[in-house]
């Protein structure tokens, strides 16, 4: 991967349609600080894509509160949810509680 000129180091996750970067990038100080960018690619009628990115910038100073946070709502999804993904998107079976009680 070819870095630019204020990144020092990045990492790539591809998740399905979503693209996520993580870049340590340099301030005017010689600081580090993070940088997350979600990329999720979309589809045109003509056929064409194009991506819609969002980013987050993290400074070191909020790296531990952030990472607690994060930490402890990632344990609160998985202890509650479990680990198995549950969603219309990704399963095409998929029938949620009130369907089954319906039908």
């Amino acid at each position: 991967m070819e870095i630019g000129n204020d990144e020092i180091y990045s990492k790539v996750l591809r998740a399905g349609r979503r693209t996520y970067f993580f870049d340590v990038r340099e301030t005017k100080a010689s600081d580090y600080y993070l940088t997350i960018t979600e990329s999720k690619k979309f589809t045109n009628e003509d056929g064409t894509f194009f991506y819609k990115k969002h980013k987050i910038y993290l400074y070191k100073e909020d790296f531990s509160e952030f990472k607690e946070n994060l930490t402890e709502i990632m344990d609160y999804i998985i202890t509650n949810r479990g680990e198995e993904v549950i969603s219309e998107k990704h399963q095409k079976n998929y029938q949620s509680d009130e369907k089954k009680i319906i039908d």
